[in-house]
């Protein structure tokens, strides 16, 4: 499997990008933890926004894909009128697809749009807003940077 490394400053640097593309005011972001918990943070400074939360998935055991998607422990939204949803990833679509299947069922007055820093258009679902196409492995750095032993 070809892997690529993906760093701090050319996520600092996507980011940046990312917020010139999403063109949509909204009251909260929620992270599909773990991966799109860095990048929640950063939007939730940029956008002076203290509405910052998670939801918790599983679908991968380290590289192996898992056959199904556990979607757990959602954020109370009932202030909520239209929720940000941001990922590292959308590599097979999957979890985005169970997040919004989950949120949009338990928040039907809820508008929910999604924003990653990849995606791979085999995906069977596509974020409103991307910065990459996905076409390795990646290895971001707050996954290696902190299992890399001095």
């Amino acid at each position: 499997m070809h892997k690529v490394y993906y760093g701090y400053e050319t996520f600092l640097a996507d980011t940046k990008q990312l917020t010139k593309k999403i063109e949509w005011e909204f009251d909260a972001i929620i992270a599909i933890a773990r991966g799109g918990l860095s990048l929640a943070h950063l939007l939730g400074e940029y956008y002076d926004l203290r509405a910052v939360y998670s939801i918790n998935t599983i679908g991968y055991d380290d590289t192996q894909k898992l056959d199904s998607v556990k979607v757990f422990n959602p954020p109370q939204l009932q202030d909520a009128r239209s929720v940000l949803i941001v990922d590292d990833i959308v590599d097979s679509g999957d979890t985005l697809v169970e997040v919004l299947k989950v949120l949009g069922e338990a928040y039907p007055h809820v508008t929910f749009k999604t924003a990653s820093l990849f995606y791979k258009k085999s995906a069977k679902i596509a974020p409103n807003w991307y910065v990459k196409e996905a076409e390795a492995w990646i290895e971001f750095f707050w996954v290696e940077d902190i299992k890399r032993k001095t």
